[in-house]
């Protein structure tokens, strides 16, 4: 009887179980998150790191606030694509816009407090991420044009969405008016096109925009201020060296931990409030539970040491708030807002 073999490992798959922190460096690197490891070849990953896929989800999500908010949705084959179509409009094709232009942007702060990302690494060439960037674009609009034929519109309300939000992201990453460069403008932006704008997508799609939606979803986005401060944690000293006026460098560091939490918890609780004044209690209490776990991560994580626990806090407690979304839209659907 011959002498079994004996099995010699894989090489590769050696190296990864013995390296999961390389593993996990290659997840964050695709899904354009924080501390990512540099060395991708491929340019459709490399394109899609551009595109940063961690960010779409709460656009998506604010598409489904937005359709519950209208009160009309339901459960047919036709309405599930078209929330399907409305998603992909607005997390990959016009984030992946959003997104792709702020990296050609922030090339320079990049190379500072990012420099694995593609264009400050090198694994994308500028013309390549322009032609992204216009491709992307022109995706985005034609897609929510679509959507106003298909949803009836005599008025294309989606394709004038589409057209602002773009409009607002090439405003908040392009120089004169680079509106990240103040704490409070960019992220005021970038909070309501996180909430408003998607949400008001949604509703579009399947009811009447009004301007009581308009403006609870504006006052909702001043949570999302709070939530797009976290992000500029990861960037101090780059904003620092080039002059932005983020709120970390404008308050340091401490204030502005403050401040994003403050800002987080107490337009929550607004909200809150609101819907016990148009007797929804029960999806106001549900709220309220909803913003006690957030309160208790950011004692545990953020406050203490915001440098260091951002990505931290953000995994932990921002589920939180994204039910409490569409706590709220179910809540202004059935009341008929």
């Amino acid at each position: 009887m011959s002498e079994t073999p004996p099995i010699t490992p894989n090489s590769n798959q050696s190296e990864a179980l013995a390296n999961p922190s390389d593993r996990s460096a290659k997840t964050r690197q695709l899904l354009g998150m924080k501390g990512a490891a540099p060395g991708e070849t491929s340019i459709w990953k490399i394109r899609l790191q551009l595109m940063k896929p961690i960010t779409w989800i709460p656009l998506i999500w604010g598409v489904v606030c937005g359709a519950a908010s209208s009160g009309n949705y339901t459960w047919t084959l036709e309405n599930v694509l078209k929330a399907a179509a409305c998603m992909l409009l607005s997390g990959p094709l016009l984030t992946g816009y959003t997104q792709t232009l702020n990296d050609f942007y922030d090339r320079e702060i990049d190379a500072i407090n990012e420099p694995y990302r593609p264009i400050p690494s090198g694994a994308i060439s500028v013309p390549q991420v322009v032609t992204q960037i216009v491709i992307l674009f022109i995706a985005g609009v034609s897609l929510a044009f679509v959507l106003d034929l298909w949803a009836g519109h005599e008025f294309p309300n989606v394709t004038v969405l589409a057209l602002f939000g773009s409009f607002i992201a090439f405003i908040y990453s392009a120089p004169p008016l680079k509106l990240k460069q103040n704490g409070w403008l960019g992220n005021y932006a970038l909070g309501a096109s996180y909430i408003a704008l998607p949400w008001w997508a949604g509703h579009s799609l399947f009811g009447e925009l009004n301007w009581k939606i308009a403006v609870l979803t504006l006052i909702y986005s001043l949570a999302g201020l709070g939530i797009a401060i976290v992000n500029d944690f990861k960037s101090v000293e780059g904003d620092r060296q080039l002059g932005l006026q983020s709120l970390p460098v404008m308050f340091g560091v401490t204030t502005a931990a403050w401040i994003c939490v403050v800002m987080i918890d107490v337009f929550q609780g607004l909200i809150a409030a609101y819907l016990v004044s148009i007797h929804e209690n029960l999806y106001a209490a549900i709220l309220v539970l909803l913003i006690i776990p957030q309160i208790t991560f950011q004692d545990m994580y953020f406050l203490r040491d915001p440098l260091k626990n951002d990505v931290k806090y953000q995994a932990s407690a921002q589920p939180f708030l994204v039910l409490g979304m569409l706590v709220a839209g179910l809540a202004l659907g059935h009341a008929g807002i």
